[in-house]
């Protein structure tokens, strides 16, 4: 039982994050059809503003839930409640953290769009990371290469951008 729970638990969180990955896409896209003239803007946000309902209420906030109602149900009956107390345990704390951190990062995804674009990327490497490192994991290697890959991806996005970006 406790095999079936964690594979439904991480098929769930796979799509909870390919959810919020592609959500903020969608919301820029709806964005950069204002530039567009008509019918062309009218078509591409009718088109978009549905994709968005769908892949929000249909799948993001779905597997958001249920990642939600797993999570615990696959930590009691793994037994990783009892070692949240142990220093063994802490990796889990910290990846609860990050978990809370995310489900406000999804949160705010009613308000921000742009800003918080690859915001995801960022907790699902440290999550995922802490899950299989968990204790091997040094402190202060651990937050300087979080620290190089967030640099590392908003250089990407600016560069990305420039090139996207036409001149005048």
């Amino acid at each position: 039982m406790y095999a079936y729970l964690k594979a439904l638990h991480i098929i769930f969180i796979v799509t909870w994050f390919a959810g919020m990955f592609y959500i903020v896409r969608l919301f820029i896209y709806n964005a950069e059809a204002n530039d567009k003239t008509e019918p062309e803007k009218s078509i591409l946000q009718k088109q978009f503003g549905i994709m968005i309902r769908r892949l929000w209420l249909g799948i993001t906030w779905p597997s958001a839930i249920l990642t939600l109602i797993l999570g615990p149900w696959v930590m009691l009956n793994g037994n990783w409640d009892k070692m949240l107390g142990d220093e063994a345990g802490r990796w889990l704390l910290i990846k609860l953290c990050f978990v809370v951190l995310l489900y406000i990062y999804h949160f705010s995804l009613h308000v921000i769009y742009r800003i918080w674009n690859e915001v995801a990327t960022i907790f699902l490497v440290a999550i995922v990371m802490l899950a299989t490192v968990k204790s091997n994991l040094s402190w202060l290697w651990g937050v300087m290469a979080l620290i190089a890959f967030i640099i590392l991806l908003m250089s990407g996005i600016k560069i990305y951008k420039a090139i996207r970006t036409p001149k005048n």
